[in-house]
């Protein structure tokens, strides 16, 4: 069994910077014709200069491959009308992190309302750049992302031109306010369609599926797997695969994120095939993404055939996820 998918975008990848960007840029470079590239590096991507140099260095670390790292910027309240205005030619979103939520996020919104962020808000709806959000409150852990559901509500309702997208969604409850608010979006990672918290630390501790937001209950799981599957309109693919060393993961405060990125393809053209839907896999993986985004990325396509592969241990000091495991799928050509 083959299945050609077209044009994969990955609308949310970590690329960190450095040696990591080195490392992990490849191998999503490989397989994606494009990505939404996250901006909360030390520091922050705050500035058009440092889109800029941040995409230059991005694109050295990819050579030749055929790959476009679509950029965003670290959300600021005092962004001007004109400074965003000269952004949006460097830019596709900007990200909204709560202050000190996840990853590189110390700097990011200590207050999160729609009358709080207006300065920002009114320009980017004027100028229609997409608002990515973490959306996660500071509550009981299991409960963040569902606390935050009537922030998500507040920002749609107050600025309806607003196109706003919830980033990795791991509740029922987000996917249910998809459909009350026509500039509601989302993007949904391999590994939410896969695990939930007994998977992380129902038994011994796996590091390497910790991550944020964390995975939760099987019936948010089987909500996500429902829009997925289906291709739900509003619903696109990002991997939130995050890259981390193996002793920042493996180490008392293990570090937050799963790693994806080499093998994201192939398990969810086995997900997709075991609930016989493969038919929907190419526009979770990219049609979706370019209607919501209007973007019409790079051709590109990747052949992926049921045959088995073995997961390796590591990618130089990075350990992904189903390391040393054998997975149904191979990716066979691309061009």
């Amino acid at each position: 069994m083959q299945i050609t998918l077209k044009t994969p975008l990955d609308m949310h990848l970590h690329l960190r910077d450095h040696e990591m960007l080195q490392t992990v840029a490849p191998l999503s470079a490989e397989t994606f014709s494009a990505a939404i590239i996250m901006p909360n590096l030390v520091p922050p991507v705050t500035t058009i200069e440092e889109v800029i140099a941040y995409k230059e260095r991005i694109s050295k670390a990819t050579g030749n491959l055929n790959f476009d790292p679509l950029m965003t910027l670290f959300f600021k309240n005092d962004y001007s009308y004109d400074f965003l205005k000269q952004a949006k030619a460097h830019i596709t979103a900007i990200k909204l992190y709560p202050a000190g939520i996840t990853t590189n996020s110390e700097s990011g919104v200590s207050s999160i309302d729609s009358e709080n962020l207006r300065h920002t808000l009114e320009a980017m709806s004027e100028l229609e750049i997409p608002l990515c959000i973490h959306g996660e409150t500071d509550g009981f852990v299991m409960d963040r992302e569902k606390e935050f559901v009537p922030i998500y509500e507040d920002l749609a309702k107050n600025y309806p031109n607003l196109k706003i997208i919830m980033e990795h969604i791991t509740t029922k409850d987000s996917v249910e306010a998809l459909d009350r608010h026509p500039n509601l979006y989302a993007t949904i990672t391999l590994h939410h369609l896969l695990i939930t918290l007994d998977d992380v630390a129902g038994g011994m501790l796996k590091p390497h599926l910790f991550c944020k937001p964390i995975a939760k209950r099987y019936e948010d799981r089987e909500a996500l797997l429902k829009v997925a599957l289906e291709a739900h309109p509003k619903v696109m693919f990002g991997s939130d695969s995050a890259p981390h060393p193996q002793h920042a993961k493996e180490a008392c405060g293990c570090a937050a994120g799963v790693f994806t990125a080499p093998i994201a393809l192939q398990v969810l053209a086995e997900l997709f095939e075991t609930h016989n839907k493969l038919d929907n896999l190419q526009s979770f993986i990219s049609d979706n993404a370019q209607k919501i985004y209007h973007y019409t990325p790079s051709p590109k396509a990747v052949v992926l055939e049921k045959k088995p592969f073995t997961v390796p241990e590591t990618y130089d000091n990075v350990v992904p996820m189903y390391a040393g495991e054998e997975i149904a799928w191979s990716i066979t050509s691309l061009s």
